[in-house]
């Protein structure tokens, strides 16, 4: 007899290979309600791309959980935002993310990716984290936004922390600690922020805190709370996910170098070698909804104000929608994932993250003969169940 389906998102050995997992919850349990948390999983295409193109049935905006006092829980950015709200702010900082905007980063991009690729040269071996897929997307958005580059290692600092525990309280309550660390760091984070916009309302610039200030001047635009969190929420998006892409690259690339040796032969295909990666190890695993009103979902009934998580995972390995699902192929054609969600809050940064990593894997390829682990030591995973992603990643460079 066969075991009853489980499925734990803190298990060690599900984190570094959830696909059987998804795939068995696919076929039996596309509905799953966790025995330990109040927490409904959803896992195929299907069913998750619904969820996330119905913003009046599946909302964005969570409420403080019971062990949180209502007082000190954060007020949601934009990401935590439905419509109009949310259409009103992503309207406030989409123009500086179009694929035009974007495109003309795209020099200043390999010209860092160059220069970190020197330095990683020298040394042979080196964390790749380190020396590329962290530096690389936080100078990016540090420069979009108007950081000074004195400060990029108090970016790491904060954003390491902010995501340290992501998702997690979807499933357990954090111990107190952790909640007092959050309200310091984001006390820390505003006041550098408050500071900086209050120069840039002195002496103007071409970058987006001076646009978002001016949004705020403007009155009924952005509010002074506002600016703030969009500031906040834009540092952590705009470099987390990225480095956990380019260095998925790298690893799956590693783990399949018949592919390595076909985009070696084939560099046109760094585009669909992305996107592949995307689908294939997507960095971003879930995506969680409250329910705004009753629902039935395969027999299942989901109550109002029902926490759902959408496995992004599981759906971008499901072989109703993807020919030969488990087969890692950078030449796919028509590669629908979901990796950067969909609807009103497909990821505002997909474009910025898709090239920072196009440039990232084209500049690898150019300047090495070829990379290798270096050592066997399983690596370290990311600490937040939302990522899959390592946190080091030791590698062995042959320059060309």
């Amino acid at each position: 007899m066969s075991e009853p389906f489980a499925f734990n998102p803190f298990d060690e050995q599900t984190r570094r290979n959830p696909f059987p997992l998804y795939a068995e919850a696919r076929r039996q349990q596309p509905v799953y309600r966790h025995p330990e948390a109040p927490i409904v999983s959803v896992f195929r295409y299907a069913d998750i791309q619904a969820i996330l193109r119905d913003p009046q049935t599946w909302s964005n905006n969570f409420p403080p959980p019971p062990w949180i006092d209502a007082d000190k829980f954060p007020k949601p950015s934009m990401l935590g935002q439905d419509p109009p709200e949310h259409t009103r702010l992503r309207g406030l900082v989409n123009q500086a993310f179009t694929p035009r905007i974007i495109r003309r980063l795209e020099p200043r991009m390999h010209e860092i990716a160059n220069t970190l690729l020197d330095q990683a040269l020298e040394q042979r071996e080196v964390d790749f984290v380190e020396a590329l897929t962290y530096p690389l997307p936080v100078i990016v958005i540090a420069e979009m936004i108007g950081i000074p580059a004195e400060d990029r290692e108090r970016f790491k600092v904060w954003s390491d922390a902010a995501v340290e525990n992501l998702g997690n309280a979807l499933f357990t309550p954090p111990p107190p600690e952790r909640l007092e660390r959050m309200q310091t760091l984001l006390g820390e984070m505003s006041f550098y922020f408050s500071a900086l916009a209050t120069e840039r309302r002195r002496e103007p610039q071409e970058d987006l805190l001076t646009g978002l200030v001016q949004a705020e001047i403007e009155g009924t635009k952005l509010t002074h709370d506002e600016m703030l969190r969009m500031l906040v929420l834009l540092l952590v998006a705009g470099n987390e996910t990225t480095t956990t892409l380019i260095g998925n690259t790298v690893l799956e690339l590693l783990d399949h170098p018949d592919q390595l040796e076909r985009l070696r032969a084939e560099p046109d295909l760094v585009p669909s070698a992305i996107e592949e990666v995307l689908r294939f190890s997507s960095p971003v695993q879930l995506d969680p909804r409250r329910a705004t009103r009753p629902v039935e979902l395969h027999g299942q009934h989901i109550e109002a104000n029902q926490i759902v998580v959408s496995w992004l995972g599981s759906a971008n390995r499901d072989e109703s929608e993807f020919a030969a699902a488990d087969r890692f192929d950078i030449g796919r054609a028509d590669n629908r994932h979901l990796a950067f969600g969909f609807g009103v809050h497909y990821c505002l940064g997909a474009n910025l993250a898709r090239l920072e990593a196009q440039v990232a894997l084209k500049t690898l390829l150019a300047r090495t003969r070829r990379f290798e682990r270096a050592g066997e030591a399983p690596l370290p995973l990311h600490p937040s169940i939302v990522f899959r992603g390592v946190t080091s990643l030791p590698l062995r460079l042959v320059p060309t």
